[in-house]
C-alpha cells in the first residue's frame, strides 16, 4: 500500500517508488542521484495513480529532453478512431506524452481509452473540456464547474493538466493598454480571459488554486502551469504581459511544492532566435528550476506549412539552454488539424531538436548512437545505418528508390564516393573510378 500521495512526497520521505526506479534506469542514473531532483521539483515524474499502463518518464533539464504530441478532435475533424491511430503512431515513433486537446463531442470515452491503453504520459486542458462537458456557453459556467472538470480529469487518470492560473483581472488591463500585435493566442488562456471579461469575476484557476492543489495531490496529477500570455508573434516576445505572468507562475510553483504537488511551467511561443536562451534562463531563475515545457519556440512568423522546422530550430536552442520538454509543432500549425503525415513530420522534427540538444548539454549516452552511425558509414554498412537511423523506413526507402549501381556506394557519388576511396587507399587497394 502507498504511504505517500505524490512522487514528490515520496522522494522527500526518501521512498524510492517503482516509477522512480524505472526513470533512473532509463536516464542512466542511480536512484540516489534522481531522488533529490524529484524532491526539489527539478524533475517531475508525471504518473497519475489511476493511469495503470503508464511507462513512466522523468521531465527535467538534466534528463533526456522529452517530446509531447498534441492530438484530439475538433468540430471540423471529429473521428476519434483516426485520433487513436495518431496516438499509437506517435507512441511508436517515440513520443513521451500525448495531450488530448479535443474540443468537440463526448470527450470522456476517448480520454479514458487513452489512460487505459496508452503507455505515454497523458495531458489535458480542462478549461477546453468544460464547455463541451456541460454543453453550455462559457459565460454560464461557474468557478465550481471548472474545478469539477479538473477533478473528473484527475479521476480519469490524466497525468498532467494545463491550467492557466497565471492570468488575473489585472491582465485584462495589461492586454488593453499594452497593445500587443496578437493579444492572447493561447486557446485556454483566451477562454479564461473571456470568462473574466463576461462575468466580472477573478480567474477561478487562480482564486481556487488551493482546492486544485488538493485534487492534484490526491491523484498525483502534475500541474502544467499554462502560459496564457505566451507571445503569438515575434513582436510580442518577452514583453511585460509574458514576464509578469511568468513571475506569478513562479509564485504558484512554490505554493504547489509546499503541498508536494509536482509542477511544470509552460513557455513560449513565438520568440526571435536571439531571445530563446534568455527566456530559458529567466524561467529557471523565477521558477526555481521547475521543468520548462515549451511550444517550439517558433523563431519566425512567415513559414506556415513549415513550422515543424521553425519550431525545431527554436526547440534545439531552448532545450540546450534548459528547457526540459518540447511540445511538437506540425506543418499544419496555424493552418489546420494535423493529419497522420503532419504528426509524423512534427514528431521527427522535435526528436531531432531534442537529440541535438541532449548531445550539446552532455546528457549521459546521448551521443552513443551518433558514434555508431559514424562507424557504420565508414564501413559503408547500410544495414547498420538503418539500425542507427531515427526513421529507418524513410532512410531505407530513399536509398532503395534511387539505388546505386554498386551497393558499396549511394547514387549521389557512385565510385567518386570519398568513403569508398579512402577505405581502398588506406587498405593499399587500387581505386577504380571509371
Amino acid at each position: 500500500m502507498r504511504n505517500y500521495s505524490t512522487q514528490m512526497e515520496a522522494a522527500r520521505k526518501g521512498i524510492i517508488t517503482p516509477e522512480l526506479e524505472i526513470v533512473a534506469k532509463k536516464e542512466r542514473m542511480t536512484t540516489e542521484e534522481l531522488l533529490p531532483l524529484v524532491a526539489s521539483g527539478k524533475v517531475a515524474i508525471c504518473a497519475n495513480k489511476n493511469h495503470k499502463c503508464i511507462d513512466p518518464e522523468g521531465v527535467g533539464s538534466m534528463l533526456r529532453t522529452k517530446i509531447n504530441v498534441n492530438l484530439g478532435v475538433s468540430r471540423d475533424c471529429k473521428d476519434y478512431d483516426v485520433e487513436m491511430q495518431k496516438v499509437m503512431e506517435a507512441v511508436n515513433m517515440g513520443a513521451h506524452a500525448i495531450m488530448d486537446l479535443s474540443s468537440h463531442g463526448n470527450t470522456i470515452p476517448f480520454r479514458r481509452k487513452l489512460t487505459s491503453e496508452c503507455p505515454a504520459m497523458i495531458g489535458t486542458v480542462p478549461v477546453y473540456d468544460s464547455v463541451i462537458h456541460y454543453q453550455r456557453d462559457l459565460d454560464t459556467l461557474t468557478a465550481k464547474d471548472f474545478i469539477d472538470v479538473v477533478r473528473l480529469h484527475a479521476q480519469d487518470g490524466v497525468d498532467f493538466v494545463t491550467l492557466h492560473c497565471g492570468i488575473t483581472r489585472k491582465t485584462i488591463d495589461q492586454i488593453r493598454n499594452h497593445k500587443r500585435k496578437m493579444n492572447i493566442v493561447s486557446r485556454g488562456g483566451s477562454l479564461v480571459f473571456a470568462w473574466m471579461c463576461m462575468t466580472g469575476e477573478e480567474n477561478p484557476f487562480y482564486e481556487y488554486y488551493d482546492e486544485i492543489l488538493d485534487i492534484c495531490r490526491e491523484y498525483d496529477v502534475t500541474i502544467s502551469l499554462g502560459d496564457a500570455c505566451r507571445p503569438g508573434c515575434l513582436a510580442d516576445a518577452t514583453d511585460v504581459c509574458q514576464i509578469e505572468e511568468l513571475v506569478r507562475l513562479g509564485e504558484l510553483t512554490k505554493r504547489a511544492w509546499e503541498k508536494d504537488v509536482q509542477v511544470m511551467v509552460e513557455g513560449p511561443g513565438h520568440v526571435p532566435l536571439d531571445q530563446v536562451e534568455a527566456n530559458m534562463k529567466v524561467q529557471q531563475s523565477i521558477c526555481q528550476g521547475a521543468p520548462f515545457y515549451v511550444l517550439g519556440p517558433i523563431v519566425t512568423d512567415v513559414a506556415p506549412g513549415y513550422d515543424h522546422i521553425t519550431s525545431a530550430i527554436g526547440g534545439a536552442v531552448a532545450a540546450m539552454s534548459g528547457a526540459a520538454f518540447l511540445c511538437y509543432v506540425t506543418p499544419a500549425e496555424h493552418l489546420a488539424l494535423p493529419n497522420l503525415e503532419d504528426v509524423k513530420q512534427g514528431i521527427m522534427a522535435s526528436k531531432i531538436a531534442a537529440h541535438a540538444a541532449d548531445i550539446a548539454k552532455g546528457v549521459r549516452g546521448a551521443r552513443e548512437i551518433d558514434d555508431k552511425m559514424a562507424d557504420a558509414r565508414r564501413k559503408l554498412d547500410w544495414e547498420a545505418q538503418w539500425e542507427c537511423a531515427m526513421d529507418p523506413e524513410t532512410a531505407k526507402r530513399i536509398w532503395n528508390e534511387r539505388k546505386p549501381e554498386h551497393d558499396d556506394t549511394c547514387s549521389m557519388c557512385g565510385k567518386f564516393c570519398a568513403v569508398r576511396s579512402m577505405n581502398k587507399a588506406l587498405a593499399g587497394e587500387h581505386i577504380d573510378i571509371l
